[in-house]
């Protein structure tokens, strides 16, 4: 029983998702064929298991991909799959509708989690201020000023830290008036006035009225287009709900998007012909943040899709040497019966 990559020797890292085949977070299978690989994170090579070490995993696999499992991304030849942190990658496309949406919509709820923390935090700490004011100098005004104001003030500087004070940064001069843009401050984010793509896969457009002529049509103020205005939204979103969403508007969102039929075309119906930032509802900012950053994950999963196909091609027509010349071809179609369940009698 391997433990290590037999390409690099680096020691897979252990998944304790499968009972019948632990090493690796990352295994790939092809149910037809009756193959099962381990695939490094080190090298990116897959190491094909031993005949005897299949037959319970391949079955295994095909069940949790069923059940458990959520569809990350798909070509025509491969699917990635995910369940808890085992990534599974299945030859051939899995039967399962897509969901982009959950990732990104749990991390909105974990933002939410860590905010209430966070406020708990500030206000346990001027509670303990108050509490002991009196014998630090803290009178009863100082408290009340603390008690408003601290518990903001430490999930304000929270959100600087993490993003920052501005949205977006460069130099683009306004075509009326020639005034030169240099920053979105985070501040102005409701002055954003947000556009959807040109198509249905199109990034949305960003435009920002001018401090001087007060103008934004046409090329008047600042104009972001294509992944520079992508990028923009999603750091002005991402800074907006800071606090994260509870399940019930997350949930909402994902409705939205799923009434859309896609992530990228929702901004067509949430925008129309472009709103500011600050005139978006709720659930539709909510789902705006949702859908910009699961296109730009979608786009990831499409270049990691392509490189998994040409390390398939290569390990495929390796396996099938090593298949053909060391297990016997009735034993193979055993295999493959099992897996599929009586498929092809």
């Amino acid at each position: 029983m391997f433990r290590t990559c037999l390409v690099c020797h680096a020691k897979f890292e252990e998944n304790d998702t499968l009972e019948h085949f632990q090493r690796s977070q990352r295994v790939a299978y092809d149910p037809v064929k009756g193959r099962l690989w381990a695939v490094c994170r080190s090298c990116k090579r897959w190491t094909l298991a031993p005949i005897e070490d299949r037959w319970e995993a391949l079955d295994e696999l095909e069940k949790i991909v069923t059940d458990k499992a959520r569809l990350l991304s798909q070509t025509d030849n491969i699917s990635l799959l995910k369940t808890g942190k085992l990534e599974i990658v299945r030859i051939g496309q899995a039967q399962l509708s897509e969901q982009a949406w959950w990732r990104y919509g749990r991390q909105l709820r974990e933002r939410r989690k860590k905010h209430k923390r966070l406020s708990a935090l500030a206000a346990g700490g001027v509670g303990a201020a108050i509490i002991f004011g009196p014998g630090i100098g803290i009178g009863w005004f100082g408290a009340w000023i603390l008690w408003e104001n601290a518990p903001r003030g430490v999930t304000n500087a929270a959100r600087w830290l993490r993003f920052g004070n501005a949205a977006w940064r460069g130099q683009q001069r306004c075509e009326n008036c020639g005034h030169l843009f240099t920053s979105i401050p985070y501040s102005e984010r409701g002055r954003l006035v947000l556009l959807p793509g040109e198509d249905d896969s199109g990034p949305m457009g960003v435009r920002h009225p001018c401090p001087r002529c007060g103008q934004h049509k046409g090329d008047a103020g600042l104009v972001l287009t294509g992944r520079e205005a992508e990028h923009t939204v999603r750091r002005a979103l991402a800074y907006h709900h800071f606090a994260g969403a509870s399940e019930t508007r997350i949930k909402s969102a994902t409705r939205l998007i799923e009434e859309a039929g896609s992530p990228d075309r929702l901004g067509r119906i949430v925008l129309q012909q472009g709103k500011r930032m600050v005139d978006l509802r709720r659930t539709g900012a909510i789902a705006l943040e949702i859908a910009a950053n699961e296109s730009q994950e979608q786009r990831l999963l499409e270049l990691e899709l392509a490189d998994l196909e040409v390390h398939w091609r290569e390990e495929e027509a390796l396996a099938e040497i090593i298949d053909g010349e060391l297990t016997p071809l009735p034993m193979l179609e055993s295999l493959r019966r099992k897996v599929l369940g009586g498929v092809g009698d």
